[in-house]
Formats: C-alpha cells, structure tokens, sequence
C-alpha cells in the first residue's frame, strides 16, 4: 500500500486562518478535514445582557466584508420578535445596502482570491503586475458597492446607519441619484468581466449537491424570503432549527452544519441561491448568464466565479432600479416599544444563507442568542468535495496538488473570521 499526506500550514487567499489534512491511500482520497484553529469569537455570549437595540453593531463586527448580512439579520430577528414590519422606501433601502455589500465582497473574491487560480498566479498582486487592467477594473467595481454602503450605512465596513425599525437617517434623494451615473458605468464593467471569467479553462466535474437557500416569489433573494432546498424542502426561517442542526467536531474551532432528517450535509452561496433563484434574476443578468453559457442550474464549483460575476451585475442592475425609484421617507425608522419574545430571521450574506435567533425580555435585553453563518453550514460540503474532486489530481506533485485543494476550498470563498477562522494543509500519502 502506498500513502501520503498533504498538509496546508495556512491556506492563502481565504478570509481567516485555518488548515487542511488530505490523507491518501493507493492513490485514492481517504480522508480530509478542514482542521479551523483559531479561537472562537463568543459573540453569542456576548450579546446577552444587552439591549436590543445594541444588537445590530455588535453583530456587525463578526465580519469586515459582510457586516450588512450580519446587522440586518439581527435587525429583522429582532424586528420578527417585536411585532414590526418595515415596508416601502425603508426597506428598498435595506436592498440597496445589500447591493453594496454584494458587489464588493464579490469584486473582492472574484479578482483578488479566485481569479489567480486560474490565471496561474501565487495571488492578486502578482497578477496585477500581469493584468493590472483587470485588477483595476475590478477594484473600480468593488468601490462603487463601498461607495454605497457609506452612502447608505453610514460608512463603508462595518456601517453605524442601520437600527431596529429602519435607519437613523434616510439618504437624501439627490444624493444617490448622484451614484447612478457611476453605477451605469461599473455596470458596463461588470457585464465585461462576466464575459472574460466564463472563458476561463474550468476542470470538468459535477456534484450531486443538497442546494439551500433563502427564495422569494418575485425577487432574488436578499433579506426576506423561505428557506429552500433542491429536495423540496420548503418552510419560514423560524423552522430553521428544526430541520437543520449544528455539531461540534473536535478538528475545528467552528461548528458543522447537517439536515437532521437525512444527516447529511448541504451548499449555501451563489451556487446554491442561483440554482434556487435563476429565474427571478433581472433580464440583463438573465443575459448575460445565457452569454456566459451558465447552466440553470451550475453544479461544477469551480464555475462559481462566473455565477458571481452574475450576482454582481444583478446587484448593480437592482441599486440602479432602487435609485430610481426612490422617494425620501417621511420618517427614517418606526418608534419601537420594548417587549418579551423569541424572533428569527434568515438572510443572504455574499457566501450564503445567515441564519438568526434572539429570545427577548420584556425590557428589550438579549435573553439567549444563536447566529449560524454560512461558512459553518458549508464546512462538510467543501470536505466533502475535497475527498470527491482531488482524487482526479492525486498524480499531480506535491505543489501542484496542494494548489489544486486549495482552489478546490477557495470555489466556496469561506469567511473564517465568521465560523470562526482558517487554512493549513496537510496531506498524507502514507
């Protein structure tokens, strides 16, 4: 019998820290686990005892490149527990704050972390001094999506505009109506790094993957709608923890994710929301995917970056129809008035489907709080594909073979500053 083992001190150009053990045998993929190591966060505990009201800013600080996902979950958990709905202009504005953050994580990931997979660079900056056009293009982008969440969110990581009932101040008219200009633009740019990114040399696989996410009627999903799945499943963000389940594995420092009914493990992200979604995306991203040669339904990984770029010209597609629509509020927030209760909320941050619970007191405080981020949900599904899609690579030397893992894992862009950090790989030939 013939083994080795692959090991990954520090996966680069993934959000965090963590490592990876590919263990083979006979030239065959036995085993490997993402091995998280960095200490968790404790944001959980650490909202216990405040106010409600403190919840969206702590919950923020969880992530630097989707703090939007995190505050707006806990706003609409806490919003389902109080009894309030916000309707009209306030929550078209909770949409185009999603759009910002949508179009510079995915900028991000598409030209910095994955691209130079694929163009055959160690990262973003060596590909810069190659394709400095390309990394320019995309940085441009990525700045219009900052540009609204400082707009909209009062600054551009971790925003401080966002309340429980709305905002505490609505933007004026005139001044977003001033980023449309910049927003046709990127636009214009990112229909054409959807066209360059769908020719790039994908390897050739598939994955019988359990797709979840977030799908409303007549919108692609942002923060509302029920909580999907590619096998039926169909039920409100308060059923959550009914039929998903959270478990510790002694490897990692970040808690796994299964479906209790078949204890198996399933996809969130672009993916899976655009398996689910496809078709309640505008026309011009409809397009533009048909362009790309994008599947209805993709389920080869490492094309995930075209899905992205997608994704990106939706969320530029929709800021633009918001701005144009938009009529300043009467009123920035709705007056809340404190009482005891349990709210759940689930939302769609860049990597997948965000899932909230707070339980109230009567006075408004933070009784219990559970916050599953998509990164944790998505932790045995990139195994598993690791064990499936680098048995084709194991005749590849060893460098070769550790970049290929790590492409294999950097197809999901795991944030391991949210579940909670990563990457070292290791891997054993025996």
């Amino acid at each position: 019998m013939t083994s080795r083992t692959i090991s990954v001190g520090a996966l680069a150009r993934v959000e965090g820290e963590g490592g990876l053990e590919i263990v083979l045998r006979d030239g065959e993929v036995k085993s490997a686990a993402l091995t998280i190591f960095e200490p968790p966060r404790f944001f959980e505990a650490l909202m216990r005892g405040r106010a409600f009201t403190e919840a969206p800013d702590i919950a923020a600080r969880i992530c630097g490149i989707c703090p939007v996902a995190y505050q707006m979950s806990a706003v609409h958990a806490m919003e389902d527990a109080l009894g309030v709905r916000v309707t009209g202009p306030l929550r078209d504005l909770r949409r185009l704050l999603y759009c910002g953050e949508w179009i510079e994580s995915h900028m991000l990931h598409v030209h910095m972390l994955h691209m130079p997979d694929f163009l055959g660079y160690a990262g973003g900056v060596d590909m810069a001094r190659d394709h400095g056009d390309i990394v320019r293009r995309g940085l441009a982008i990525k700045k219009v999506g900052n540009e609204i969440m400082t707009l909209v969110g009062g600054r551009e990581i971790h925003p401080i505009n966002v309340r429980v009932g709305g905002f505490y101040r609505a933007p004026r008219k005139r001044d977003l109506r001033a980023l449309a200009e910049r927003l046709e633009r990127a636009l214009e740019q990112a229909l054409q790094v959807a066209r360059f990114v769908a020719g790039f040399d994908f390897p050739d696989c598939a994955r019988d993957y359990v797709f979840v996410s977030l799908r409303h009627a007549d919108e692609y999903p942002f923060n509302e709608g029920r909580i999907v799945s590619s096998r039926g499943l169909d039920i409100a963000a308060r059923d959550f923890e009914t039929h998903f389940e959270e478990f510790h594995v002694q490897r990692s420092t970040a808690l796994h994710a299964r479906m209790r009914h078949c204890d198996a493990p399933y996809l969130v992200g672009p993916l899976a929301r655009y398996a689910l979604n496809a078709d309640v995306l505008s026309p011009l991203a409809k397009e533009a995917a048909r362009e790309a040669r994008l599947e209805s339904v993709c389920v080869n990984p490492y094309r995930s970056i075209i899905v992205r770029a997608i994704e990106t010209i939706f969320a530029l597609d929709e800021a633009l129809r918001i701005i144009a629509r938009y009529e300043e509020p009467d009123a920035s927030c709705i007056a809340i008035a404190p009482r005891a209760g349990v709210g759940h909320a689930a939302t769609e941050a860049p990597r997948g489907m965000l899932y909230h619970r707070y339980r109230l007191e009567a006075d408004g405080t933070i009784a219990d709080a559970i916050i599953t981020p998509p990164t944790s949900q998505n932790q045995a599904m990139i195994e598993e594909d690791l064990k499936r899609l680098t048995g084709a690579f194991v005749h590849l030397p060893e460098d070769e073979l550790r970049h290929r893992c790590e492409q294999t894992v950097r197809n999901h862009d795991p944030c391991i500053s949210c579940s909670t950090h990563f990457l070292r790989l290791e891997i054993d030939r025996g």
